[in-house]
């Protein structure tokens, strides 16, 4: 009996499907493959992609390893970089992304919206991923954020803030004293 159940897990995968935008395939392979290549070692999962239609397929024994390597190529697609991505094989990383059509479905104003999280000159992004020492990456319909489980929730908390109209102002004291008690504790 033992033998028989051993042989099923040896044998089971696990496939994980993704819709990748087509300009961010490239990316995802990388030079000569090489992006595609180390995020199958360091997942011991597998990656096929059709870069014509921007389909990619996961697959993997270990559904833990597998899940990683999913929100590692979500993060690549929603506009990361592979090195800021590659956290997420970091214990307690994660992504969060966050849709605009949440904040305000009328596409015209994504650009207001996406301005304000970018802030001028990219500053108003810089100043959270300061404070809460969280990644963002503004892409399409999206916001996403990566940072480990304790900053990211507060990351996350100023950006559905200032998508909500608050004053950066606010957003940034907040941050600060956040930031300043959770100094305090270490």
């Amino acid at each position: 009996m033992e033998e028989n159940s051993d042989r099923l897990q040896q044998i089971e995968e696990f496939i994980y499907s993704l819709k990748v935008p087509k300009e961010r395939i490239a990316v995802l392979i990388g030079k000569k493959g090489e992006e595609k290549k180390e995020l199958e070692e360091i997942s011991d999962c597998q990656i096929f992609i059709d870069s014509k239609e921007g389909d990619v397929t996961l697959s993997g024994k270990n559904s833990l390893s597998l899940y990683i390597l999913r929100e590692v190529v979500k993060a690549i697609s929603r506009g990361f970089n592979p090195e800021l991505a590659k956290q997420l094989f970091k214990q307690d990383y994660a992504l969060e992304i966050m849709s605009l059509n949440e904040y305000n479905p009328n596409k015209n104003h994504h650009p207001r919206l996406k301005g304000r999280i970018i802030g001028k000159k990219g500053k108003s992004r810089e100043t959270i991923e300061q404070l809460t020492d969280c990644n963002i990456c503004v892409y399409g319909k999206t916001v996403s954020i990566i940072g480990n489980m304790i900053d990211l929730p507060f990351a996350k908390k100023a950006v559905e803030n200032l998508l909500t109209g608050s004053m950066h102002v606010t957003v940034y004291k907040w941050l600060e004293k956040y930031k300043n008690s959770r100094m305090e504790k270490l």
